[in-house]
């Protein structure tokens, strides 16, 4: 177990260096949070719903604050996938699923925070209508953190089963894009969940996407009550395991029979 948290550290470390990325990042997040808030003050003028305005800013912003953890891949591994540098990962004394699920964690989670921070501190500072709220209660908030940790452990294994199929096909892209767009559009980054027609909810709801930041927004907002939250845990480790088990057994079958591409 020391193995793969020295790599965890290593990792986080490493991604404390790109603090100038981090900083255009978090620019670039807070424009587009202002924008689609604007938009979505636009559709409430002319056609109010039943989530509170509220509820959508706050919606807004922790899709805005959490956003790295959907969509950032370790690029590094991609790269040793097409040359062939692969090859020399199969010498490492550790579990290779292990070893990379560590790497992704460190990344999604240090990628993150890095942007939360200071995101949520200026969501915080906006008045009411622009700014994030307050969570429902204490209770609420401790239980979106824990489903927020759930997410990112989905989200990383999700990840595992990319770097899995890369291995296969080489290039990652058309996979990657296509994993992504379904991401984007069910984990409510491009819409709000709540605001999609209630026959689509109770399906879209139950997809593995929505676990990894709907889920959580709706236990701090108390769109999903604190007597539903156990029923929220229980699907996103349903999906957690299905994932790890898809994932290791794709990367035994990766690790047994390997194509080394560059010669």
């Amino acid at each position: 177990m020391r193995k793969y948290l020295s790599t965890f550290l290593m990792r986080w470390k490493m991604e404390i260096q790109y603090r100038g990325a981090a900083l255009g990042g978090i620019v670039c997040q807070m424009v587009f949070g202002l924008i689609l808030i604007a938009l979505y003050r636009a559709l409430y003028l002319g056609s109010p719903q039943a989530m509170p305005l509220s509820s959508i800013c706050t919606y807004v912003w922790l899709q805005q604050a959490f956003f790295r953890m959907l969509l950032s891949s370790d690029n590094d591994l991609m790269d040793k996938i097409r040359t062939g540098g692969i090859a020399y990962e199969l010498c490492r004394p550790v579990n290779l699923y292990g070893y990379y699920y560590a790497r992704i964690g460190a990344m999604k989670l240090m990628g993150s925070l890095l942007r939360a921070v200071p995101m949520l501190l200026f969501a915080s500072l906006l008045p009411a209508g622009w700014g994030i709220a307050a969570p429902a209660s204490l209770p609420a908030l401790l239980c979106a953190l824990m489903g927020l940790g759930l997410g990112l452990l989905c989200m990383c294994a999700l990840e595992n089963i990319t770097m899995g199929i890369s291995m296969r096909t080489i290039d990652f892209r058309g996979f990657q894009a296509l994993l992504n767009l379904l991401m984007t559009t069910f984990s409510g980054n491009i819409l709000p969940l709540t605001l999609f027609p209630e026959s689509w909810q109770q399906v879209v709801q139950l997809l593995p996407y929505a676990q990894l930041l709907d889920a959580p927004i709706r236990l701090y907002t108390g769109e999903t009550p604190l007597s539903a939250a156990g029923s929220t845990f229980l699907i996103q480790l349903i999906w957690l395991g299905i994932f790890l088990a898809i994932g290791i057994h794709l990367w035994q079958k990766n690790t047994r029979k390997m194509i080394v591409q560059g010669g």
